[in-house]
């Protein structure tokens, strides 16, 4: 209504393609908060300004004056998303400019193919209160977004911060480079990760809550690269264990075979596909609908990825040479009736999968393939004889995840045969009698796609 009568357009805040530092360096801070409005978007000759008093003009003459000669064009904003972002975007653009006073220079936080600026001796400590809020706000604001990956990426000047939403990634923030280099040290140290160690790859995890209150656990990765130390970290979402088959996208013949297959008592369940395309969370919803008082259920992980209280989990600890085939083994004589092997890697634990599977356990694993009958060839590569796999395996599932059209915007359309037999190949299935597609809308960023679902 108030759009309508001022003749301005509503605007959609989306914090994913806003650049804080350019929108903060249009204003103060004092000078938004004291006219409530919020740069929303700059380019090279205009300048959007939000507001939701769209009548109360008297900072347009200041404001010109000093972005002159960019133009200056107004919208309306929702007063909520107003006092959320104005608050929000000064402080992480705060946190990032005072993060630049502390802290001493350490050459070995740059890369190899870093410049050696004379001078520089600004570089931020991992303790600093900025650096500390900034992590903090990196980390919240992925929860919000249900952001499954974090990439904190250097480059030559800058520092790059990067989420992956629904298999997607998404530039969020770019940083100096220096004030990365301290936000991923404050995170190695929270992940207990040796912070002085730089050369070498690390793994670790922390545990923390999200703004619903729920614990989730993170995976950190750093690797070296050119221009200093990289980090990506695993989101691990806290609500999969109490996900049902009908969530995952299991449903009809699909259903009734997987809870056939799960229900014998020995032999081997194999889940195949990429990286990232849900196959733990299969095994673990499986577990932890199997895991009853009468069953003794045993997970043998690198790392353990959701800690389950129904569950024995154990991880391997290449440091003292206890890997997968060894943990099966130690495994076997715990009285399992249920033992998950993380991932089937080498022939040691291969053979030791198959032999757990003879002596009357039930074992359910993952191994890197692309389709099902791909995971046979696989094995047999690693030295399992043909007549072993034939007398355990009970069934191989692959899957993806794909994304989901946004159920708030997505429109019935039409589609015909040829279209249809392009989409199917050479599978005969009848043609749907409604088909939807995306369309894009504030609940989804104007992507037309809200989650992802897997296929089987």
């Amino acid at each position: 209504w108030l759009a309508e009568k001022s003749g301005l357009a509503f605007y959609v805040i989306d914090p994913l393609k806003a650049d804080v530092g350019k929108l903060t360096s249009v204003m103060s801070q004092e000078f938004a908060l004291r006219n409530k409005i919020l740069a929303v978007g700059v380019t090279a000759d205009s300048v959007l300004i939000g507001t939701d008093q769209p009548f109360m003009t008297d900072w347009l003459v200041n404001l010109e004056r000093s972005l002159s000669p960019k133009k200056i064009e107004r919208v309306i904003l929702n007063p909520e998303q107003l006092h959320r972002y104005l608050v929000e975007y000064y402080q992480v653009s705060r946190a990032v400019n005072s993060s630049q006073n502390s802290g001493s220079y350490d050459r070995e936080n740059k890369g190899v193919e870093a410049l050696l600026q004379l001078g520089d001796t600004q570089t931020p400590d991992a303790n600093d209160q900025h650096i500390v809020k900034l992590v903090d706000w990196v980390l919240q604001f992925a929860f919000e977004q249900g952001a499954s990956d974090i990439h904190l990426e250097p480059r030559k000047d800058t520092g790059k911060v990067r989420f992956r939403i629904d298999g997607v990634l998404h530039t969020i923030y770019n940083m100096p480079a220096n004030t990365l280099t301290a936000v991923i040290a404050r995170i190695k140290i929270l992940g207990r990760l040796n912070v002085a160690e730089k050369r070498k790859p690390q793994d670790g995890r922390l545990k923390t809550r999200t703004p619903k209150g729920q614990e989730t656990e993170l995976r950190l990765s750093t690797l070296p690269t050119a221009f200093g130390e990289k980090m990506v970290m695993r989101i691990f979402d806290p609500e999969v264990l109490v996900r049902s088959f009908q969530q995952l996208g299991f449903e009809g013949r699909l259903l009734n075979d997987w809870n056939t297959l799960t229900q014998h008592s020995h032999g081997i369940i194999l889940v195949t596909g990429p990286t990232g395309s849900g196959k733990t969370t299969t095994l673990y919803s499986s577990l932890k609908q199997l895991a009853t008082e009468q069953v003794n259920v045993c997970t043998i992980e690198d790392p353990i990825e959701m800690l389950e209280p129904s569950f024995n989990q154990m991880q391997v600890n290449p440091a003292i040479e206890l890997g997968f085939a060894d943990g099966v083994r130690a495994l076997m004589r715990q009285d399992p009736d249920i033992i998950m092997v993380g991932e089937v890697r080498d022939q040691d634990t291969a053979n030791m999968a198959i032999q757990a599977a003879l002596t009357g356990h039930l074992v359910l694993s993952t191994l890197h393939t692309n389709d099902a009958p791909s995971s046979l060839t696989r094995l047999h590569d690693l030295g399992v004889q043909p007549f072993l796999t034939a007398a355990t395996i009970l069934g191989v599932l692959a899957q993806r995840l794909v994304r989901k059209l946004c159920p708030h915007c997505k429109v019935q359309t039409q589609i015909n045969e040829q279209e249809w037999e392009h989409l199917t190949f050479d599978y005969i299935m009848d043609m749907p009698e409604t088909v939807y597609c995306a369309v894009g809308c504030e609940a989804c960023r104007n992507t037309g796609y809200k989650g992802r679902v897997g296929i089987y």
